[in-house]
């Protein structure tokens, strides 16, 4: 997949395309239907397949007391595109004057002049342009007079719950994983640096690896059973784990963290980043009496994982 920074690096490039546009926090399945049209659409034709999407994300710049915490953050929303198999990310600058243009000229500079848009595919809920003045329809009727055509996907239910990304933000919220991992179509993960713990765990429970400071989302706090996914010179490693998310209230009230300890054997040094994610929730956090206490259901947790890990595999062989 091409990755796209500008309408002027978008502009270099000849031919004619099939798009769709949105934000794709989480590329959740609605999403996903809509990249797999747009590449349907340009299977028998010389058109690229196109996504546009915006960084930052709008609302943090129109509204950035109420962006909310992103599903996936960048470079974790550039992993799951190139996985679909589109020929294209044109990833577009968000600015306050970029926020300003009317319909008709983001037609006309985004999908007319730079991209020889011959289809745009989009959801019933799309908007673009200046105070979202545009909607399905007006792009329709823009696309007659520009000579593309516009096809327009319904809202997505999946067991009675509206796909959309912030649908799934609630749900993780309310540590409804099952749930979210769904409507995504794929399980939750958060991607960040490691930093030096206090070293409580190795000292009084088990030994973890502590994210930095995460400023995208994070799931209700709570243990969950997760897989944690590293860098080891040209090794990828993925090796079972159990995460606790939340403040540590045993040993007094801290920041909001999330610290991870593997089940699988590990002999080599810290990785610098670690991947960790989220297949399934055991159980809210709570304050024991004691770190003894807190020990005890940290191995009781520990086994309920590899008894999920244990049934997993054993399902992986039947199918």
């Amino acid at each position: 997949m091409e990755i796209l920074r500008s309408l002027e690096d978008a502009a270099k490039r000849r031919g004619p395309s099939v798009v769709t546009i949105g934000n794709f926090d989480g590329i959740h399945l609605a999403h996903r239907d809509l990249l797999r049209r747009v590449r349907e659409l340009t299977c028998d034709s010389d058109a690229l397949s196109v996504a546009i999407t915006f960084d930052p994300h709008p609302a943090e710049i129109l509204r950035p007391d109420r962006a909310p915490k992103l599903l996936t953050p960048l470079p974790k929303k550039i992993e799951l595109m190139q996985a679909t198999g589109l020929d294209r990310l044109l990833i577009l600058p968000f600015t306050k004057e970029f926020s300003q243009w009317s319909p008709e000229r983001f037609v006309e500079e985004v999908l007319v002049k730079s991209l020889h848009a011959t289809g745009v595919v989009i959801g019933e809920n799309f908007r673009f342009g200046y105070r979202q003045a545009g909607n399905p329809q007006t792009l329709e009727e823009l696309g007659k007079h520009h000579g593309f055509g516009t096809e327009i996907f319904p809202k997505m239910y999946v067991r009675n719950l509206l796909v959309s990304s912030s649908e799934i933000r609630s749900l993780l919220s309310k540590g409804k994983l099952v749930q979210a991992n769904r409507l995504l179509g794929h399980c939750f993960s958060i991607r960040n640096a490691v930093e030096s713990g206090l070293g409580i765990g190795r000292s009084q429970t088990v030994p973890t690896f502590n994210l930095a400071k995460y400023s995208g989302l994070m799931p209700a706090s709570g243990v969950y059973i997760t897989w944690a996914t590293f860098e080891h010179g040209s090794e990828r490693c993925n090796l079972r784990s159990v995460t606790n998310v939340g403040t540590r209230p045993t040993f007094g009230e801290r920041e909001l963290g999330i610290e991870t300890h593997l089940l699988d054997p590990w002999q080599g040094p810290p990785p610098t980043d670690l991947e960790v994610t989220f297949p399934y929730r055991l159980r809210d956090e709570r304050k024991f009496d004691s770190p003894e206490a807190l020990k005890s259901q940290i191995m009781m947790d520990i086994r309920r994982a590899e008894s999920y890990f244990r049934r997993l595999e054993r399902w992986e062989v039947k199918v």
